[in-house]
């Protein structure tokens, strides 16, 4: 008879040469991110990466890399295209001057709740993912952020009040709304939202209480506007040759995860939109509804915005918004 010792010796280095093997085979993924840690967003691409770990058994084994650490976000869409990193997570119509198609959420004022919201991605989601299928991505899950308002360091009743202010703009629609209420749209993204404003590089912006929550913008700003002009997205992508390559059972078990992220994240934004407000206020800043005459001159831009969409988009935009009112 063995001794015991050496018999729990051997079934222990068994196990080990196990897991050994086990961790040898798992797909190593590094998932960048735009947005900090504290985000959401970001929150919810831990969450992801933990469902995947569970449901794959571990054959997957994804490292998120929060607030532009690994790529920054205009670089994040490109470096998995291209497989520099096989997943990653980005603002959609960030991309919206290269597809203008991609830019079908932030068509302002045509879906102001999360109702909407979740109605118009499920007009334009089969024909965006087809174009970003071209683009060879593969969306696994889209989460809206709250809807849009803007920021300023001054009182604001009408676009009188917004003339020659430097503007932080994230994508073509909210340089066009700068452009066309007389203020200079520059591009900012999120990570250096506020450095920008610490250094007047940007005086003003159009985002959800989230990024103003995030950044901390009451040290440098003083109001709110409540607009909800739109609810935009941010998708988790996949690199389309990394995706084909798994399994069909593989392939399933990452999409059941990011099927209950992508219902998570949209629970948690809803939850969370008016708790920013109230996080904003409790820091000094003024949160209130937009100026009847400012939000009927927003108005006014957003037809005009929408219109320019369409003859940028095509049939394939037309389509998307005629199956949103159709339903």
């Amino acid at each position: 008879m063995k001794p015991l010792s050496k018999t729990i010796s051997t079934a222990a280095m068994t196990v080990a040469l196990a897991m050994t093997g086990t961790a040898a085979m798992a797909e190593q993924w590094d998932m960048p991110m735009a947005y900090a840690a504290t985000n959401f967003h970001s929150e919810m691409g831990v969450v992801f990466a933990d469902k995947v770990r569970e449901y794959t058994g571990g054959e997957i084994d994804i490292t998120v890399h929060p607030g532009g650490s690994l790529f920054k976000g205009g670089e994040i869409k490109r470096a998995v295209q291209t497989g520099q990193a096989p997943i990653g997570e980005r603002f959609m119509s960030a991309h919206a001057n290269e597809a203008p198609l991609l830019g079908w959420d932030n068509l302002p004022f045509i879906a102001t709740t999360y109702e909407q919201n979740d109605k118009l991605w499920a007009a334009a989601k089969d024909k965006v993912n087809a174009q970003l299928s071209d683009q060879n991505l593969v969306v696994l899950y889209t989460c809206p952020w709250p809807g849009q308002g803007f920021y300023f360091k001054k009182e604001v009743t009408s676009s009188k009040d917004t003339q020659g202010v430097k503007f932080r703009s994230y994508n073509t629609a909210t340089a066009t709304f700068a452009e066309e209420l007389g203020m200079i749209p520059v591009q900012v993204e999120a990570a250096e939202l506020s450095q920008a404003l610490a250094t007047g590089v940007a005086e003003a912006f159009i985002s959800s209480g989230s990024t103003g929550y995030d950044r901390k913008v009451w040290e440098t700003l003083t109001h709110y506007y409540k607009v909800n002009a739109w609810l935009p997205r941010n998708y988790v992508m996949v690199n389309k040759g990394v995706w084909e390559g798994l399994s069909a059972d593989m392939q399933a078990n990452v999409q059941k995860a990011a099927d209950e992220t992508s219902t998570a994240c949209a629970a948690k934004s809803s939850e969370l939109a008016n708790w920013y407000f109230e996080q904003l206020e409790a820091n000094g800043m003024k949160v209130e509804d937009a100026d009847a005459e400012f939000l009927a001159e927003l108005e006014v831009i957003g037809a005009k915005m929408t219109a320019d969409w369409l003859a940028e988009a095509g049939e394939d935009g037309q389509a998307i918004l005629d199956a949103y009112n159709a339903n």
